[in-house]
């Protein structure tokens, strides 16, 4: 069963500096991530309960050209940086993958991943991926090992209970994504990832919304043709604000995330800080739009 958008994909020359930059303009902490060993590239997280921004660079980009994510993060690099694809958390993806893939989706085998932390911990993880990702692609699919590092109940409580420098827990809310073509971006993201029923937005201007899991996502019609060269700018859009802990959650009732996650959010209630006010903010190739709960 899909669960909800499990993290964002942002290439970032130095994802130190990025997260330098994140915690400056908005408030957010970034975790120490990993080195990605076979794949030539290494991040820094910035988690928002159980969905979380990778901010990701290359250490070696002859290897990270040949990876499944690595490429995308070079073409991204390669245009300035900015959203190099996405991923959509599972709780079954060999079931998923066989049921998609039997509907016309194209996802490959699921394969097995892993990162090794600063302290030594592993994190691990199985995955399947489209033929070519990007922020006009399909994502792909991850089911996290909760045996591994990450995604231990204690440390999923942990993290749900979190409150970011800009003094509230921070939710991803709306994952905005352009288009230059929303029916056929429609229909492919119907397939590949079975993301349904796409409506008309309450945002207007021809956008439509898509519910994944707790969050969802928007499809903007692009209006001006890209330059050559350039990249597509993603909006997301983050709440921020003592009940966030329970709000954008995920429904995943095998591993119980929201129950940690609104659980523990709900107990850091009583000592975080108001809400900040909505504000819009150009950052890493992204628009953030950070605002409190409503």
């Amino acid at each position: 069963m899909l669960l909800g958008i499990d993290h964002l994909v942002i290439a970032c020359p130095d994802p130190d500096a990025a997260a330098a930059a994140l915690e400056r303009e908005l408030g957010m902490d970034a975790a120490d991530g990993g080195r990605h060993a076979a794949l030539g590239t290494f991040n820094r997280l910035v988690w928002l309960g159980d969905t979380y921004l990778e901010l990701i660079g290359v250490f070696d980009r002859t290897l990270a050209e040949r990876s499944w994510i690595g490429a995308p993060t070079v073409r991204a690099l390669d245009a300035g940086g900015g959203l190099a694809t996405w991923g959509v958390a599972t709780d079954d993806i060999e079931a998923d993958v066989a049921r998609l893939n039997a509907g016309g989706a194209a996802l490959a085998e699921p394969i097995s991943g892993e990162r090794s932390r600063p302290d030594g911990a592993m994190v691990r993880w199985r995955l399947s991926a489209p033929r070519e990702l990007g922020p006009e692609r399909p994502p792909f699919l991850i089911e996290h090992d909760p045996t591994a590092a990450e995604w231990s109940p204690g440390e999923r409580a942990a993290r749900a209970a979190e409150v970011h420098p800009l003094g509230a827990p921070v939710r991803l809310e709306t994952l905005e994504l352009p288009t230059s073509n929303v029916p056929a971006s429609i229909a492919t993201l119907t397939r590949t990832p079975g993301i349904r029923p796409f409506r008309p937005s309450l945002a207007g201007g021809g956008a439509r919304d898509a519910a994944v899991g707790g969050q969802t996502l928007r499809l903007r019609p692009s209006r001006v043709a890209l330059p050559t060269g350039s990249w597509p700018v993603a909006t997301i859009h983050l709440r921020a604000g003592p009940a966030a802990g329970a709000a954008a959650g995920r429904s995943d009732a095998a591993g119980g995330r929201s129950d940690a996650t609104a659980g523990a959010g709900a107990g850091v209630a009583a000592g975080a800080a108001a809400a900040p006010p909505a504000r819009t903010v150009e950052l890493l190739g992204c628009r953030f739009v950070i605002g409190p709960v409503r």
